[in-house]
């Protein structure tokens, strides 16, 4: 007998085939019983008839817990009505084997939790059919990045968690002691690294995870989150756009495609993200501040109105992306930021020194920055300043000064957050939902 997976079951409508999974859900009916399993493909209707299965069998499903694991043998059949994902077919229970009845008290029965109880644990959470949506589309969503990269000449670079110094300043480091070698952090950013490689290669990438110890809060933040970073030599900032955006239409275009009964089973305006397709809209820093400036004379509600307060200079907080991105139906690029912003190695504007040539990607929908990036400094001399201004170590910074030395080249590259990314898709409120084991300022268990 065939043991197939639920996504593929369209397959065999009309053969015998067999699931290995666990209980989901269960509803008896006299002599009916209705398992929902799950297999971690998909979700499938099994329906058992009391006339096809011996007494002591029908009276164990009968009281068969929630999460029991199960092997399910019978006859595929096609019915619209029949729940699951993908849905629309369900099997006739000829043979079960019970591998094992679960205890009865399953902390995360079928109704609301309280999100400290729900993130407590975790560990059978991700069990629960929204957050094994999530976390399906999220590994569609890292495939499609590699895929794509991989596809368009990139090289994969592996670059060091434990690092002498910081990307971007030390005041939001995981600090450790290194041997006999001093301090070293948890990377911020694989990006130095990877301005070497790209001396080297051409083209790469590298991805994994990301420590912050910022202290926030936001629905928007973690500690610990996974970020692709592509580095490109012989790129400007025009450049890196049309890859950012070619990348994005890539990634949302495939997960339409292999993972739309996930999204529709969270509710999800597939309608929306069929409109994500290249040319993205471009505006300046100095035009997304007019249009605030706009936004923030039209709004009567004070509230709102005192938290789209905005003065040229200033970053962008999570209202006044919202409120740009409500704008446009596809995510939007806003460059040239202010150089008081960012960080300390992006390339200025030409004439302009306070501006410096970097871009962000707002999502729409209120997601807010999903992309961030830059032209790279290339003179020697002014990265040399700047570390200087920003009171880095130089020492630490020698090896990355040396590559503006023996061939510098203009070169771009962004950081692509991956939780940020699946929320949006998903249309999930917190990024929380958006990885397996999420770690805030609050929250490293379990």
């Amino acid at each position: 007998m065939a043991i197939i997976r639920v996504e593929e079951i369209s397959n065999f409508v009309g053969q015998e085939a067999t699931i290995q999974g666990w209980v989901y859900n269960r509803t008896d009916k006299g002599k009916l019983v209705f398992l929902l399993v799950r297999d971690g493909s998909g979700f499938v209707q099994c329906v058992a008839f009391k006339g096809d299965l011996d007494e002591a069998t029908f009276d164990q499903l009968v009281r068969l817990p929630q999460e029991s694991s199960v092997v399910i043998t019978g006859p595929v059949r096609e019915d619209k009505r029949a729940p699951g994902i993908p849905g629309g077919y369900e099997i006739g229970v000829k043979h079960v084997e019970i591998i094992q009845a679960a205890d009865a008290d399953y902390p995360m029965a079928l109704k609301d939790h309280g999100v400290d109880f729900a993130l407590d644990h975790r560990h059978l959470w991700i069990r629960m059919q929204s957050q094994w949506a999530v976390l399906r589309v999220r590994a569609a969503v890292i495939a499609a990045m590699r895929e794509w990269l991989d596809s368009n000449g990139f090289v994969n670079m592996d670059t060091p968690i434990l690092t002498p110094a910081a990307c971007e300043g030390t005041s939001t480091l995981f600090e450790t002691e290194y041997f006999d070698e001093g301090k070293a952090y948890l990377a911020q950013s694989g990006q130095l690294y990877n301005e070497a490689n790209i001396m080297a290669f051409g083209k790469v990438y590298c991805f994994g995870p990301t420590f912050r110890a910022e202290k926030s809060k936001t629905r928007r933040h973690l500690t610990e989150f996974w970020m692709l970073e592509p580095e490109i030599a012989f790129c400007n900032l025009d450049g890196m756009m049309e890859i950012e955006e070619q990348m994005v239409t890539h990634i949302v275009q495939r997960v339409l495609r292999d993972r739309g009964p996930e999204l529709k089973s969270l509710g999800r305006d597939l309608g929306r993200l069929e409109k994500i397709a290249p040319p993205f809209p471009r505006i300046s820093y100095d035009d997304a501040a007019k249009k605030l400036k706009e936004l923030y004379e039209a709004e009567t509600d004070p509230e709102k109105k005192e938290l789209l307060k905005f003065d040229w200079g200033m970053d962008f907080g999570a209202p006044h992306e919202t409120a740009l991105t409500a704008l446009y139906e596809k995510p939007v690029f806003v460059y040239g930021y202010p150089t008081a912003v960012k960080a300390f190695y992006m390339e200025p504007w030409p004439g302009r020194p306070e501006v410096c040539k970097s871009v962000d990607l707002l999502a729409p929908e209120g997601y807010g920055e999903i992309i961030g990036g830059s032209e790279r400094m290339s003179s020697h001399d002014l990265l040399l300043q700047r570390i200087h201004e920003h009171n880095l170590p130089e020492e630490a910074f020698k090896w990355y000064l040396d590559l503006r030395k023996f061939g510098s080249v203009p070169h771009s590259g962004f950081g692509m957050g991956v939780e940020r990314t699946v929320a949006w898709l998903c249309g999930i409120e917190h990024i929380r939902e958006a990885i397996a084991f999420p770690r805030t300022i609050k929250r490293v268990y379990p």
